[in-house]
């Protein structure tokens, strides 16, 4: 049995403005449904005063939530963050989620009723039902991911409607299975785990979250999404040469 229920990831760059009110969320959350829980912020290179303001928390951390702070010694991508905090988690569930708050903690507890059926992956998603995205993407962006899934859904994961929302969790024998096969650092690493986690026979379930949109955000809508339909193609090459054909885990 794991010394905590839950692990809560949050990869951070730069998040000096948006890191606060999200560690006070997530914190207040913890405590108030009493999740004995490590909060996993792995920093991916800052250059801003990101760590500085990530340690006045220290002082809220207690045996039963458990603040740890991981350093990348240099930029690498979201995905290269999640995965350094996938591998040092130790919760019975693995969940990440954005620096921003876009997707609260609190979606969580949409998650725990499939988890206790014996489900292994679930897949925050902001397609299953529309009217939980309280704050909407300019109309291109929307357009533009929406293109992008159905690409990714024909080359990789059919069935998952929203495969680049950052809020996803995972039993704690899938992350340690699917996770060190991850190669992708950056934003196609999403659609790569939950490939790998269909190749290994893991059970996913794509369940509905509120969402909002951060109009600060730094993502480039084209670029990025040109970048990650390039990865799509590496994860197929990646899949052809037997990369992730490591059996599940018993």
């Amino acid at each position: 049995m794991s010394q905590f229920e839950l692990s809560v990831i949050i990869p951070v760059y730069n998040e000096e403005k948006r890191v606060s009110k999200t560690l006070e969320a997530v914190f207040q959350y913890l405590k108030a449904k009493k999740i004995k829980a490590e909060i996993l912020i792995v920093d991916d290179g800052s250059r801003d005063e990101t760590l500085k303001v990530v340690g006045k928390f220290k002082s809220k951390s207690t045996p039963r939530q458990v603040l740890k702070v991981l350093k990348q010694p240099m930029n690498r991508g979201k995905g290269a963050a999640v995965k350094a905090g996938a591998l040092a988690a130790t919760g019975e569930i693995v969940l990440y989620m954005d620096a921003d708050n876009a997707t609260p903690l609190s979606e969580f507890e949409k998650f725990k009723p499939a988890f206790k059926k014996g489900v292994d992956v679930i897949v925050g998603s902001r397609a299953v039902d529309r009217t939980q995205v309280k704050v909407r993407q300019p109309l291109y962006r929307e357009v533009i991911g929406r293109i992008g899934n159905i690409i990714i859904q024909i080359l990789l994961v059919p069935g998952i409607s929203d495969t680049q929302c950052g809020f996803k969790a995972f039993t704690q024998k899938a992350a340690k299975s699917i996770f060190p096969l991850q190669t992708i650092e950056r934003f196609g690493f999403d659609v790569e785990i939950l490939f790998i986690a269909k190749i290994q026979g893991y059970s996913i379930l794509e369940t509905s979250v509120q969402w909002r949109d951060d109009p600060n955000t730094r993502v480039n809508a084209l670029q990025d999404s040109i970048r990650t339909f390039t990865e799509l193609f590496i994860i197929r090459w990646n899949d052809i040469k037997g990369r992730y054909s490591s059996p599940k885990k018993a």
